[in-house]
């Protein structure tokens, strides 16, 4: 699926866009990040209650494209300029993570 698809329907709003047309092949659920750097897997979108800069590394490390917090929760403004850096996707959802966790599944297996 493309990031753009996530796009179209009102429930994923845009922070910052790298590219909207890279491939999300899965996903995953987690605020602690040694526990992304295990398990996450590239080419994947990660949803987290985690606002902070060190997100963007981690998600650089497992080659996450796109960070997505839930629930009205904003990025910090440093987040922001290191996915800018590291061309990392930036969204945000006022759906709690487990509603937004739903729509990416349907929309991935829908493909």
């Amino acid at each position: 699926m493309k990031l753009l698809e996530l796009l179209k329907d009102g429930n994923f709003e845009k922070v910052y866009i790298f590219d909207d047309t890279v491939d999300i092949k899965n996903g995953y659920i987690g605020d602690l990040l040694s526990e992304i750097m295990r398990n996450a897997p590239a080419e994947s979108v990660w949803l987290t209650h985690q606002t902070h800069p060190n997100i963007i590394a981690v998600a650089s490390i497992v080659e996450i494209n796109t960070i997505i917090v839930p629930e009205g929760f904003e990025f910090e403004s440093e987040t922001i300029k290191k996915a800018k850096e590291n061309n990392i996707n930036l969204l945000k959802s006022k759906c709690n993570i487990f509603k937004a966790a739903g729509i990416i599944y349907t929309k991935l297996k829908e493909e």
